[in-house]
């Protein structure tokens, strides 16, 4: 079993891992589709559109998932190099934390309250997260 020697190391993995879940929901549920419904395997529009509600909101939670990480992940890598990770390690956890509760609220509803509280509450603070670590790495 791996140890990590700081939070950084176990959130970039963790983060790896969240989205590698979203991904493998998202085959699960277009392979029960196509198994089970007959709905043809090269068929499933990249936005989710064609898929219940709830795969829509999947499809999306999934998007979200791989197009924000690289920059976290980035970021927290630059930080392990550099010999840095004690700026990235107070609030890689919150980030965690942030970036899946944004997934949860994104599977639960597109409601407005859930879209606000999604951006608000869950994304605003991620973004927030990095820049400042990416401004403190750099000694700006």
């Amino acid at each position: 079993m791996p140890t990590f020697a700081n939070n950084t190391e176990t959130v970039i993995v963790a983060l790896v891992l969240w989205a590698l879940l979203l991904l493998v929901c998202l085959a699960a549920l277009r392979s029960a589709l196509t198994v089970f419904h007959g709905k043809p395997a090269n068929s499933f529009a990249p936005t989710g559109l064609d898929l219940s509600p709830f795969g829509q909101r999947l499809t999306r939670a999934h998007a979200n998932a791989y197009e924000f990480i690289p920059f976290a992940l980035a970021v927290m890598l630059f930080a392990l190099v550099t010999g840095q990770s004690e700026i990235t390690d107070g609030l890689a956890v919150w980030l965690l934390a942030f970036r899946v509760g944004q997934s949860v609220v994104h599977l639960v509803s597109t409601s407005v309250i859930a879209v606000l509280i999604r951006y608000i509450i869950m994304f605003i603070p991620q973004v927030a997260i990095v820049l400042w670590w990416s401004v403190n790495l750099l000694n700006f």
